[in-house]
């Protein structure tokens, strides 16, 4: 059965995809416009109710939310492809971990940039200075945390590449390249070797040649 992944162009089902391509799982895409509002529309709204990218569907089965669909198939495909959640219960743990940070301490702010340097433009809306001001201080003291880490390990739960490094890829290449603001990683040594590692891995590079950002 062939995954259907809906919103491609867009970040958070970039994370799906990539993990996708990692498990060597097949998949097709829908083309979702949020500018024109197709995710608020009423058959896209009985998929997810609240208008938000990605989702997927896998035969009958439904699932949304990008950390939860990369979840899913690392766990029913854990034999196949790129093993991304360790080999012990330990190393799992420290997947989970890491990914939650990502999730919670990474994320937040740097989509809050995001919305401020590029989409608030683009739109024509106006930026929020003190939110730019303040997540450029937040992800300045997250990459502080990751140095530490990485300065003892290769990848964020160890010496193997998982979830937690993958998610970071969709927003990450936007912090690197699209905001202004790559020294914040460059200026971290280890940071910058992890973030070039992972990047650079031929499946990130497959997502970007195929489904290019909007901004």
């Amino acid at each position: 059965m062939v995954v259907k992944v809906y919103g491609p162009t867009y970040a958070c089902p970039k994370r799906v995809l990539v993990c996708l391509i990692e498990k060597e799982i097949e998949f097709e895409t829908v083309h979702v416009d949020l500018f024109k509002g197709e995710a608020k529309e009423p058959e896209f709204l009985k998929l997810q109710p609240f208008g938000l990218l990605p989702v997927i569907q896998d035969g009958d089965y439904t699932l949304s939310e990008s950390r939860a669909i990369i979840r899913y198939y690392a766990e029913k495909y854990k034999d196949q492809g790129t093993d991304l959640l360790g080999k012990t219960i330990e190393e799992r743990g420290l997947v989970e971990q890491w990914l939650e940070v990502e999730a919670h301490n990474f994320h937040p702010p740097l989509f809050d940039l995001v919305i401020n340097v590029l989409f608030a433009p683009l739109m024509g809306a106006p930026s929020d200075p003190k939110v730019i001001e303040e997540s450029d201080k937040k992800i300045e003291k997250v990459l502080d945390v990751y140095e530490e880490r990485l300065s003892k390990s290769k990848y964020l739960a160890g010496d193997f590449f998982c979830l937690a490094d993958l998610s970071h890829l969709p927003a990450g290449h936007y912090l690197v390249n699209q905001t202004g603001r790559g020294n914040l990683v460059r200026e971290r040594k280890h940071v910058s070797a992890w973030w070039d590692d992972i990047s650079n891995r031929p499946s990130w590079h497959k997502v970007l040649q195929l489904y290019k950002y909007p901004v």
